[in-house]
């Protein structure tokens, strides 16, 4: 197995990084973020599901010792790992963006495979339509 790329960090600075990385990809689905930083935090993110999937007060343990929220393990064993138990790895994909403007580090979006923006899109038009409602019939009721 090929060892870790170091990312010009430390050893220290880089396990940090991995970790807040890990946690914001489980909790939102998707991040955008240079090739290198892409393809590493590929590896652990995979690695993290497939603990997920065993579901075991172990499993919750070594998932809290490297997550760095609590509600982004609970958000993992209750429905991140559950969507992929047929799958036998592969969770994440790796999309190259291009260079960046500034310095030219190649860019790519990582996201969980069964990531679906549309149903966030979706749910907050649905949250906006509600609340505007509430905000029409609030103004009918003050009108009057």
């Amino acid at each position: 197995m090929p060892a870790m790329r170091k990312l010009g960090r430390k050893t220290d600075h880089r396990r940090a990084m991995l970790r807040g990385m890990v946690t914001l990809l489980l909790d939102k689905g998707r991040i955008e973020t240079t090739l290198h930083r892409a393809k590493e935090l590929k590896r652990v993110t995979d690695k993290m599901i497939t603990v997920g999937k065993k579901n075991t007060l172990a499993a919750k343990r070594t998932a809290l010792a490297y997550i760095t929220k609590e509600d982004v393990v609970k958000k993992l064993f209750d429905q991140i790992a559950p969507s992929f138990e047929g799958r036998q790895g592969g969770y994440t994909r790796v999309l190259k963006l291009g260079p960046r403007r500034g310095d030219g580090a190649e860019m790519a979006i990582i996201e969980l495979v069964n990531h679906d923006p549309k149903i966030k899109a979706d749910e907050k038009k649905t949250r906006r339509s509600a609340r505007d409602e509430q905000a029409a019939e609030s103004g009918e009721a003050s009108g009057e």
